[in-house]
């Protein structure tokens, strides 16, 4: 299939916050069907806070099907709102539907997905924009078992709706449904099995880690397998899989649970290497359990210093659904402390601060967490480590899960740098950074969002999985660190460029999507993808989607750019340095099987 201009399945018109419009009470609250217009209430179980709705079997069906569905009035189309949900289930099996919205986290509390059996399906669909799922974000689902009753689960997602430690008993396909069937575009799924056939459909880009599949069809632009048992064999460009036998390193996201006296633990899984499948194919999985009450548990609206405070006395970070305002910069200091975010728990920073500070220590995790800049700017968001430094961390990295930046679309703002990773080993799984190309009124354009980098990395021994990085205004990815390595990589072009003057550095049209420092000897990628669509019909150019040293350690495999302007809309003159040809004034692709030393085969 050719899809259509992506600008135009995104598209600019976004509708407003959604209002609540169904009340929806917590954990013991849920026997009634909720009133609409009522506000939620309740501090929910272990004092997740009214936003963490927990479910047990014995509540029945139908009272948590109506607070499934409420969630989902108010969520479907709720793109740039402030309302936050996590739909949490006990243990045990359920016979309801669920569709899940903006912002909505449903997570089993089980210690393996086969714990909790939901008995229908666990849905993301596009019918909210007229069955295009490009704008599908900020979503998760994980460790539940799902038996769709006609055999098919729908996943139809953009960036930042990850699927994870999922065992679906069926097919599942990752396209919207009729009417409509448009196209889908960036999602991810790890530690999962599928029992039956994954059909990828209009899924543009696709990364699976971790995973077993009975089968995989279909492709698009750029569909990356990595330690996936199942998976189909290496074939890019036609079609265009790339295909890694193992995973060399990777941490699972930790994630909650309950037991069977109804205490809260976090699980943070075990280090693993050169793996292939998931964790929990034989058992339980390795690692090790927190008691929820080793956690601060915050909530939106608790103060910076307050939050700070309970990290320097030694507790971890449990993050509850909502936006917090920080004025002052988080500081994790103690080694294998877990920041964990329920329901897309969003930290702002509002004062031109950096949100989070992590020092250069073993083991730290950062889960589920979207960090937004909210004043004019802030010159980084998320920092790991601070400076370079020759300190490893081999057995005990540090490791960023479901991490997401978003520079305008929902409020002003601007930025220097979304992530900067200083510390060494450090493993990206799942990251969108975005400069947003649409958003609610006066929040989107080229001085209104201006951002410069999505990532940039200083340290070595760095591996990144499912990198999203979009529309900032120069390098979108500067990977300055040695040895690093990344498999999959997903970027747009700042759509806005008003003219070719304001965006070009010396005699060069444009920054590259993916720059690698010209000092730096050895870095390999897999399965990139950059796009250009410059909306303002200027006449844009960029000379090249990716820039490396050209010098034997450094080896990019199976790499793309794509235009999707109209004619005039200029284009992309190179697909790496100076080799690749042109894709520009229209739609067009152009494929490299790989480059190395100033080499390039296609």
């Amino acid at each position: 299939m050719i899809p259509t201009r992506r600008a135009m399945l995104r598209g600019a018109a976004v509708a407003a916050a959604v209002p609540l419009v169904g009340g929806i009470s917590a954990g013991t609250a849920l026997a009634s069907s909720p009133r609409p217009g009522a506000a939620p209430h309740g501090h929910g179980p272990a004092g997740l806070g009214p936003n963490v709705l927990v479910f047990d079997p014995s509540m029945g069906d139908a009272a948590i099907q109506a607070q499934v569905d409420a969630v989902f009035a108010t969520q479907q189309s709720n793109q740039f709102g402030t309302e936050r949900f996590a739909l949490a289930f006990r243990p045990g099996s359920y016979n309801v539907d669920i569709n899940v919205g903006f912002y909505t986290h449903v997570l089993g509390l089980g210690d393996s997905p086969d714990d909790v059996v939901i008995n229908g399906h666990v849905t993301v669909d596009a019918q909210w924009l007229q069955g295009n799922g490009t704008q599908n974000f900020w979503r998760a689902a994980e460790n539940l078992s799902i038996v769709p009753p006609d055999g098919l689960e729908r996943w139809a997602v953009a960036q930042a709706g990850p699927m994870r430690r999922v065992h679906v008993r069926g097919n599942m396909t990752l396209w919207p449904s009729p009417p409509g069937n448009q196209w889908s575009s960036g999602g991810f799924l790890a530690d999962s099995v599928v029992d039956g056939n994954v059909e990828s459909g209009s899924q543009q880009q696709w990364l699976s880690r971790n995973d077993t599949f009975g089968s995989w069809t279909g492709s698009n632009w750029n569909m990356v397998f990595v330690g996936v048992q199942g998976a189909p064999a290496q074939s890019f460009p036609t079609p265009p899989y790339t295909t890694v036998d193992t995973t060399p390193v990777v941490r699972e996201k930790p994630f909650l649970t309950v037991d069977r006296h109804g205490a809260y633990h976090v699980f943070v899984p075990a280090l693993r290497r050169g793996s292939t499948g998931t964790t929990w194919a034989h058992g339980r999985a390795q690692g090790r359990s927190i008691p929820l009450s080793a956690f601060h548990v915050a909530h939106p609206g608790e103060s910076a210093a307050s939050i700070d405070l309970a990290l320097a006395l030694g507790k971890h970070l449990l993050l509850t659904p909502g936006v917090y305002r920080i004025d002052a910069p988080l500081h994790v200091t103690r080694p294998g402390t877990v920041v964990l975010g329920l329901g897309l728990a969003t930290l702002q920073s509002t004062r031109g601060n950096t949100v989070l500070e992590v020092a250069d220590v073993d083991g730290v995790s950062i889960a589920g967490v979207l960090f937004e800049a909210a004043s004019a700017h802030t010159p980084v968001l998320l920092q790991v480590g601070r400076g370079t430094t020759r300190r490893r961390h081999t057995a005990d990295p540090t490791a960023l899960f479901d991490v997401y930046a978003r520079i305008g679309g929902a409020l002003a703002g601007g930025a220097g740098t979304s992530v900067q990773i200083d510390s060494n080993d450090v493993i990206l799984d799942n990251l969108w950074l975005w400069r947003a190309d649409h958003g609610l009124d006066g929040t989107v354009g080229w001085s209104v969002n201006p951002a410069d980098t999505g990532i940039l990395v200083n340290g070595d021994h760095v591996t990144a999985y499912a990198l999203a990085v979009e529309h900032y205004q120069k390098y979108e990815v500067l990977w300055q660190g040695n040895h690093g390595a990344t498999y999959f990589f997903q970027n747009e072009h700042p759509y806005d460029v008003p003219t070719q003057t304001a965006w070009v550095h010396g005699s060069t049209k444009g920054y590259a999507a993916y720059k690698v420092g010209d000092h730096v000897t050895e870095h390999h990628a897999w399965g990139l993808g950059s796009y250009c669509f410059f909306d303002l019909n200027a006449d844009i150019y960029t000379d090249r989607a990716y820039e490396v040293p050209d010098t034997p350690g450094v080896v990019f495999t199976d790499l793309m750019t794509v235009c999707l302007n109209g004619a005039g809309g200029g284009g992309i003159l190179h697909c790496i340095n100076n080799t690749g040809d042109p894709v520009q004034n229209g739609f067009g692709t152009y494929n490299m099987r790989s480059y190395s030393n100033g080499v390039g085969t296609v």
